[in-house]
């Protein structure tokens, strides 16, 4: 098995009820994100969301991994987390405002 080790990067959404994927594990493949960082850019505070999916659609009230959490203006908050998927896998982000981008680190086992 090969350990490939990766960054995934998307701006935020304009709003909470709007999601992106942030990531998705190819097929054939599982991956580990020890890592997410979210940076926002304006000096106002907003809100993110962070969940998990089997597709790239809104994710369920057990896929939640950050819900409605604040990020003050003009700061960055790195989330450990050691998040395991397998193949074709979604983490799906959204944000209150699309000053802020999500960046994951992670490792691909294939």
């Amino acid at each position: 098995m090969a350990t490939a080790y990766k960054y995934s990067q998307v701006q935020g959404t304009a709003s909470t009820g709007t999601y992106v994927t942030l990531y998705m594990t190819p097929s054939n493949t599982e991956a580990v994100i020890s890592s997410i960082v979210i940076t926002n850019q304006s000096s106002s505070a907003i809100t993110v969301r962070i969940g998990l999916d089997t597709s790239a659609g809104i994710p369920g009230a057990s896929e939640w991994l950050v819900y409605d959490a604040a990020i003050a203006g003009n700061d960055t908050v790195a989330l450990t987390l050691g998040v395991t998927l397998d193949a074709a896998k979604f983490v799906r982000v959204s944000s209150s405002a699309d000053t802020c981008n999500f960046t994951a680190f992670l490792s691909e086992i294939s």
